[in-house]
């Protein structure tokens, strides 16, 4: 007989993932009009909190290597809400600053947080309790996976 500590539905991890995966689902026709996908638009939160960084930097905010932020940016390059240019600094890093088109970008997705509350028939403090928790744990993960590097 299986342990009961193996059924997925008591999985922490599926829970994350299985919800990640709709909420990403929900965003979908929110983000449509701005011309975003999901992972686009998280992009472009990080440049309208910070402007003019390294791709490195980025990829490290948004928990993504180069490998998968580089398409991404240079299809918001083609799209005109980025330029990428090589540090005149230091030839090795490629920086990300927003086009006058991609600052505009941000006023248009203003309602996007309230317009997904309304989707969840949610409250912000209900979306600020899970936010904190979710930061929590995710900070947990970071200490967890600061510890392992260590012991490596």
């Amino acid at each position: 007989m299986p342990s009961d500590t193996l059924k997925l539905e008591d999985q922490i991890c599926f829970a994350i993932y299985a919800s990640s995966r709709e909420i990403s689902k929900l965003y979908r026709p929110l983000l449509h009009d701005l011309g975003l996908t999901y992972t686009q638009y998280v992009t472009m939160l990080a440049l309208w909190e910070q402007d003019e960084v390294t791709v490195s930097s980025l990829g490290t905010k948004l928990y993504l290597d180069s490998g998968t932020l580089t398409p991404l940016l240079k299809k918001l390059e083609l799209a005109g809400f980025v330029t990428r240019t090589r540090d005149k600094n230091d030839e090795r890093s490629v920086l990300i600053a927003l086009t006058e088109q991609g600052k505009v970008l941000r006023e248009k997705a203003l309602d996007i947080p309230e317009k997904l509350y309304c989707k969840l028939d949610a409250t912000p403090e209900e979306g600020a309790l899970l936010l904190k928790q979710m930061n929590a744990l995710l900070n947990k993960i970071k200490l967890c996976t600061f510890k392992d590097s260590l012991q490596k």
